[in-house]
């Protein structure tokens, strides 16, 4: 059939099991067509081809709701809700989201980007149900991964006490991006083996009510008899305990065996757990091959040899010069420890894991536990680096505050994807670390212009022994400017001139450094003397440097790709009020107060007014203003 005449998933209730196999082989060859021109999560969403089907089939979405946890593997649900046609925009510019968009379709009942958030929502869509007195089936689709991050444990926890009519389907891969890590991994281990535990329990109860009772006794043991069978065949019981029917494990790729326990749930009071294993990357050889996480999500690549499309002779990735630089230093200091929340291949970090497998800890998704467990290693002298993306840096936001910085200790946190990230767009951007980090006591944050600076500024945090340190770099690759052999320390918050000028100043850090030097070179081919400031050091500023700009009063711009409101030029306006210079005239420049949408880092930066012309307009205004004034 032609996927783009889909319109909604109403079609799929009147096909058959062989006819629902060759629809899943079509969406497949469309699934690794399309993301081999635009890049996306084509390993998880190829291992959901049967799953979401059957669900489509099963359920009537959007009466009954489907809530995808993370939401990168819904694709194929993308396709079966009449999106197909828009796949050519995937993840571009006012194109088809990666995730579940609301705007998108009446079927995309709950958008993320983070994980382990489904549980919850479901459990706050089945209370307002109850209450509402409607009738629906509640479906939220969790990932193994996804299940070891706290608050599915603690949704779990809830719904099963509350014991609330939901069918939560576990997606197990055995993989979130990287291979899973952790107890409740090893758990799902055993379960994988165990075999279809609820027909055997209820085929011995059928049994046990056709064997008449003697005297009673027998009676009275069977219910214990019945429930003693998950101790025989289960080896771990963790989800009957918490108040789960436990369905499974369950051929993802099985249409069979799907309808069979979807059918089954269906008809089950409480909730219900259904354990269906899938294969990551199934029908497209190099991604079910992978083991590594590098088919997760992708770039473009070659259809026929799986090989990724990059640019020939790239400057390194800054997850990459970042690690590296670690890794380094950490040949020369056994205190050094690396920890990931389960992005070891994200972060760059396989290098430092092969070298010091016993100084890495990938805790799985656990941010909160990542912060606290640096946190640990820090009272006891160690010097923990903590790898973590600026968007799930979030996650963690009470333990930087409470376990961190509140006890002063020397955790050195490395904040990956700052500042704009493109195709995944508003869930996954790192505009809000400032923001949220610049007003705790005892913190450092700092911002590298280029690699070699980042170099430096990494051996700066692992020397630094007065408290909690942060760098912030962005995602992609740095600039490909020569790398100095021997490491150097920087003088916490100094900042370094770049331009010497006197008709106004330009204060930035980071990835807007290049636009300012370009906007400052336009400016004095125009006649105006820019001083241009790598202001590296967000907190603490470098009140020297910026008292003696402020007592030349001239204007003063800020940029920065972050959020303005609590942002760095948040940071210069206090400053400056806060010393009483009230003549001199601030412009800032940042992420305005509004979510961003996915597309390419220029497009956003275009969208926002962030651009060389901008920053040459606005200072034109300022200088011109000042001369009238004069």
């Amino acid at each position: 059939m032609d996927l783009l005449d889909i319109k909604d998933p109403s079609f799929l209730k009147k096909l058959s099991i062989k006819e629902l196999e060759e629809l899943s082989k079509e969406i497949r060859q469309f699934l690794i067509s399309k993301l081999s021109v635009t890049g996306g999560h084509i390993g998880p969403n190829l291992g959901v081809v049967e799953l979401t089907i059957a669900l489509h089939k099963t359920f009537n979405s959007p009466k009954d709701k489907l809530i995808w946890d993370v939401g990168h593997q819904s694709y194929v649900h993308k396709i079966l809700t009449g999106r197909a046609k828009d796949f050519d925009s995937l993840r571009q510019y006012n194109g088809l989201s990666g995730f579940p968009k609301m705007a998108e379709s009446e079927h995309d009942v709950w958008e993320t980007g983070h994980s382990s958030t489904s549980l919850s929502a479901a459990m706050g869509m089945a209370i307002a149900r109850d209450i509402k007195k409607e009738k629906s089936f509640i479906v939220p689709i969790i990932g193994d991964g996804a299940l070891t991050g706290g608050m599915a444990l603690e949704a779990l926890n809830h719904i099963g006490d509350e014991k609330k009519n939901m069918i939560v389907i576990l997606n197990d891969n055995e993989m979130s991006i990287a291979p899973n890590v952790g107890a409740l991994h090893s758990v799902l281990g055993r379960l994988r083996t165990a075999g279809k535990y609820q027909w055997a329990k209820d085929e011995l109860e059928m049994l046990l009510k056709k064997i008449p009772a003697v005297g009673g006794k027998l009676a009275s043991t069977a219910e214990r008899v019945k429930d003693s069978l998950k101790y025989l065949l289960v080896s771990g019981v963790f989800f009957e305990e918490l108040g789960f029917t436990y369905l499974g494990p369950v051929d993802g790729h099985n249409y069979e065996d799907l309808f069979d326990n979807l059918n089954y749930a269906k008809k089950t009071e409480g909730p219900i757990l259904l354990h269906v294993l899938t294969k990551k990357g199934k029908g497209y050889d190099p991604a079910e091959s992978d083991r590594t996480g590098n088919w997760h999500g992708t770039g473009p690549y070659k259809i026929e040899t799986g090989d990724f499309l990059k640019p020939v002779n790239s400057p390194p990735a800054w997850s990459k010069v970042i690690s590296e630089t670690v890794r380094r230093i950490a040949r020369e200091d056994e205190r050094i420890v690396a920890i990931t929340p389960a992005m070891p291949v994200g972060s760059k970090l396989e290098g430092f894991a092969s070298e010091f497998p016993d100084r890495m800890f990938d805790v799985g998704i656990a941010e909160q536990h990542a912060a606290t467990v640096a946190a640990g290693l820090a009272t006891q002298k160690m010097k923990p680096f903590l790898a973590i993306y600026s968007t799930f840096l979030q996650r963690a936001y009470d333990q930087v505050v409470h376990d961190i910085c509140r006890q002063n200790l020397n955790v050195f946190i490395g904040i990956d994807r700052a500042g704009l990230v493109g195709a995944d767009g508003e869930t996954h951007h790192g505009v809000f670390d400032i923001a949220f980090l610049r007003h705790l006591p005892n913190i450092v944050i700092m911002s590298p212009k280029d690699e070699n600076e980042g170099q430096h500024m990494v051996y700066t945090a692992l020397q630094y022994d007065a408290g909690p340190i942060a760098l912030r770099f962005p995602r992609g690759n740095g600039l490909g400017v020569p790398m100095d052999e021997t490491f150097k320390e920087i003088p916490i918050g100094s900042w370094e001139v770049l331009k010497e000028g006197h008709d106004a100043a330009i204060l930035t850090f980071g990835t807007t450094i290049p636009m300012a030097m370009e906007a400052a070179a336009r400016l004095e081919k125009q006649g105006s003397s820019v001083k241009v400031i790598n202001a590296r050091f967000i907190k603490p500023l470098d009140n020297k440097l910026l008292t003696s700009i402020l007592q030349l009063n001239i204007p003063i711009l800020t940029i920065e790709e972050a959020v303005l409101q609590g942002g760095f030029g948040s940071a210069v306006l206090e400053f400056v009020h806060d010393n009483g210079f009230h003549d001199t005239e601030i412009c800032r420049m940042g992420i305005p107060d509004q979510f961003i949408e996915h597309g390419s880092v220029k497009i956003l930066w275009e969208e926002i007014g962030l651009t060389t012309e901008e920053v040459v307009k606005k200072i034109n205004t300022m200088v011109i203003k000042k001369q009238k004034r004069a």
